[in-house]
């Protein structure tokens, strides 16, 4: 269902757009919590932390094609929200065309190294086989995963978050059968797991171009297919910077993950587990921003600067109510969470992850208002400072892990200092970006406000 989020309530706007679309990703996060899951019970704790210990690596590949097809959406909402069906029409041809020939020069990069970003990585030899095994094939499927997000972001940028959540709960439901016959039925291990992901992934794709090809927008009218470089130079303008972002936080991670390598191989499956349950609760604070993303774009498309201005505002009082609540699941809960993922006897993975998630649960509001503030300025059309922030996380999370695993010795500890220093940071870069950007835009003069909350009006 298409959505023109330039009239009405931005609240409610956000919340039907937010809603199906946080269920989604709920149910995309599934996809890789069930592998966590069966591998971590039904294979063991050394099989965890090969699938584990590609995190980074998957993070880093998987960052960039996904920041690509999300750059795209942006010129298609301001298409939309500018009515004009024709320039829709030809910015997902473009986006396509530009979609088939990354995928496949990432595919073969990704396959050729691999093996060097594993040894790199310093991953534990007794698991370093089945995590090269696990990557290789689910680089094997990233035609499959640009298939998806390139169709998925599109229709978000259309207004339509209620299909891609019906894909993403059948493929869901889809992937555990398949999970469950290959590794504890067929026994395939990491392999299976990997294989899981990538059938998923394929389903996603087709039933997502099944939903476009029925809209009578996509009606293809002739020259709208047309290859376009004018067009093609304008999506990279915007999809380059962001893919870039992407993966330059994805670096961060990877020097993250090759130090948590050399704690061994019980840190890599503590980690492994905590991440993936922060992850789960990063969820609703990126699809706030994620939303506000295609609001943002229409309402820009529209020139409609003031809307802009108001559902931003709204979101940012979203994001820190529903950290609130999240973060005090993360503090009270977090054992018995971690728990969920290893066997009640794995006592060391258990405390040694527990800590991660009780700071991460006390500073989880900066990263929702760094996802607030990065996806409103890309879907104003600056994607250099997000690129920037990206930067900034990188470097932040790298000095400070190094100052404090090598200079004062602190262990696993040093990672999660880390991560909520990097959030920090890039957040408040991107408030005072925002604000500096929204008033001239608007053509205020007025100050730009010290607070990155500002008061309800």
């Amino acid at each position: 269902m298409v959505r023109d989020m330039t009239k009405g309530s931005p609240v409610k706007l956000l919340l039907a757009f937010a809603a199906p679309l946080l269920l989604g990703n709920l149910f995309q996060q599934l996809y890789s919590i069930v592998d966590t899951v069966v591998l971590g019970r039904g294979v063991g704790v050394k099989a965890l932390a090969a699938a584990g210990a590609t995190g980074s690596i998957h993070f880093f590949v998987f960052g960039f094609v996904t920041g690509f097809t999300h750059g795209y959406s942006i010129l298609i909402s301001q298409k939309f929200g500018a009515g004009d069906p024709a320039g829709v029409r030809k910015a997902v041809a473009n986006s396509a065309y530009l979609a088939i020939v990354s995928s496949a020069v990432v595919t073969v990069l990704s396959l050729v190294f691999s093996r060097p970003l594993l040894e790199a990585l310093y991953t534990p030899e007794n698991i370093f086989e089945d995590a090269l095994l696990y990557i290789r094939i689910i680089f094997l499927g990233i035609f499959a995963t640009v298939f998806y997000n390139v169709l998925a972001a599109i229709l978000r940028a259309l207004g339509d978050s209620l299909s891609p959540l019906i894909v993403v709960v059948i493929s869901s439901v889809i992937n555990v059968g398949l999970d469950v016959l290959f590794v504890m039925v067929l026994n395939g291990g990491v392999a299976g797991a990997a294989w899981a992901t990538v059938l998923a992934q394929v389903i996603s794709g087709f039933m997502c171009l099944f939903v476009l090809r029925r809209m009578e927008l996509m009606r293809f009218q002739q020259g709208d297919a047309a290859p376009d470089m004018g067009l093609m130079k304008e999506l990279l303008r915007l999809g380059i910077p962001v893919g870039l972002m992407n993966s330059v936080t994805a670096i961060g991670a990877m020097i993250l993950q090759g130090i948590i390598n050399g704690f061994g191989y019980t840190a890599v499956a503590a980690y492994t587990a905590s991440s993936k349950i922060v992850g789960l609760v990063e969820q609703p604070g990126s699809i706030i921003g994620l939303s506000l993303g295609t609001y943002v774009g229409q309402n820009l498309g529209a020139g409609r600067m003031d809307r802009i201005r108001i559902g931003v505002r709204r979101a940012i009082f979203m994001s820190l109510a529903v950290n609130a609540v999240l973060s005090l699941a993360l503090i009270f809960f977090g054992r018995d969470l971690i728990a969920a993922f290893v066997s009640s006897a794995e006592t060391e993975v258990i405390e040694t992850a527990y800590p991660y998630l009780f700071v991460t649960g006390l500073m989880e509001w900066s990263l929702g208002l760094l996802f607030v503030y990065r996806f409103s300025l890309q879907s104003m059309g600056d994607t250099v400072v997000p690129l920037l922030s990206g930067g900034l996380e990188l470097f932040l999370r790298v000095s400070v892990v190094l100052l404090l695993s090598q200079v004062f010795h602190i262990g696993f500890t040093s990672v999660y200092l880390a991560d909520v220093t990097a959030w920090l940071g890039a957040a408040l870069l991107l408030c005072v970006t925002y604000y500096i950007r929204i008033h001239r835009y608007a053509g205020d003069s007025a100050p730009v406000r010290q607070e990155c909350v500002p008061s309800e009006e």
